[in-house]
């Protein structure tokens, strides 16, 4: 099964209408002119139409994407993650490109050292990637939204150590990100650092039943895994006791400007992956959870909660929306239960088609 899909071909699609023109009596030349500007408008009329169309059509074929989020303090004594949740993010962009319909965006943020820079991280991610995501008819659209998920990392990172190494004494905070940008029906996860995004998706097995299978959408980024390693070496860091310096979990992160010259980077790890029927919901959540919990663990945990509501209450969409929010809530607690002593932050994004 391939998991990242080639994007399908952008939409072409047609320009403005062309505006009323006042004009004095027509002589006969001016007559004709007057013709043939209407027969103009009316064609830009009718092409505008069809595109509103095309776009109803395309927008009642999406996924339906709804977010719930659990946040746990655990034994911290502070609070370090942060979370986003924005099923519908046109509201920051100041123009959808003309082939798509929708864009959302889910980030969770695990602090270190502080919640400064997860916070942060929270506040303007998404505004500088809204700055930057591509406008008109591009064909060339994934390209250009990975580079602006790449760009957008590299400036939220370097706006963060800018404004740190102003403070007195300077902040030495940090924090992992996993961001998940959904264009239309294409996901596209973003992620720095241990937290993880994982999908579950139903198919049919051999006896007829549908089991579900456990995606993993990111990847971590650790010292002790062996291309993290090399580059931190290279840059005359050192890795002991599986941290850098001793010291540090993660070897990508937002902040850290301590770290930045042992080899520590900013750039995040890219993927993505097309929605399909199959596919029931996301889950984003911070090393927390998956210190209890494998991702097949919290996955089958999930559909657990579920289908057990399903049972006892039926059907409805909001009663839906309660057996997922009653899903997350319950993951958080019970990775707290099972002895996370770490702050727990679950983000649990419904796909409904």
């Amino acid at each position: 099964m391939d998991l990242f899909d080639d994007l399908p071909e952008p939409t072409q699609t047609s320009g403005p209408a062309l505006a009323p023109l006042t004009t004095p009596p027509p002589t006969t030349r001016e007559e004709e002119e007057e013709k043939r500007l209407k027969r103009k408008r009316d064609e830009a009329h009718r092409e505008e139409g069809e595109e509103e169309v095309v776009k109803k059509v395309c927008k009642e074929g999406l996924p339906v994407l709804r977010g719930y989020v659990a946040a746990r303090r655990g034994e911290r004594e502070e609070m370090q993650d942060a979370h986003v949740l924005l099923p519908d993010m046109s509201g920051c962009l100041s123009t959808l490109p003309g082939n798509v319909s929708r864009v959302s965006y889910f980030a969770v943020f695990d602090g270190h050292g502080g919640a400064r820079a997860s916070g942060f991280a929270a506040e303007n991610l998404h505004h500088t990637l809204a700055k930057k995501f591509p406008t008109g008819d591009a064909e060339n659209a994934d390209k250009l939204i990975k580079r602006c998920l790449l760009d957008t990392f590299k400036q939220t990172d370097e706006d963060f150590l800018k404004k740190a190494s102003s403070q007195k004494p300077a902040w030495k905070d940090g924090s992992t990100a996993t961001c998940v940008l959904v264009v239309d029906d294409m996901v596209y996860v973003a992620n720095l650092g241990d937290s993880r995004a994982v999908m579950c998706r139903m198919e049919a097995a051999a006896d007829g039943q549908r089991r579900s299978v456990t995606l993993a959408l990111s990847k971590e980024h650790n010292p002790t895994i062996y291309e993290e390693r090399m580059r931190i070496q290279r840059a005359g860091g050192t890795v002991r006791d599986g941290r850098v310096l001793g010291v540090l979990e993660v070897s990508r992160s937002i902040g850290d400007g301590q770290y930045k010259r042992c080899g520590v980077i900013s750039t995040p790890d890219l993927r993505r992956c097309q929605l399909t029927p199959n596919d029931r919901f996301l889950i984003l959540a911070c090393d927390g959870l998956f210190k209890v919990f494998s991702a097949d663990e919290a996955v089958k945990f999930v559909l657990g909660v579920l289908q057990d509501g399903s049972k006892e209450k039926g059907a409805g969409q909001m009663e839906e929306e309660r057996r997922f929010e009653a899903a997350c809530q319950q993951l958080a607690s019970e990775a707290v239960r099972r002895g996370c002593a770490d702050n727990v932050t679950v983000i649990l994004v419904s796909i409904g088609y």
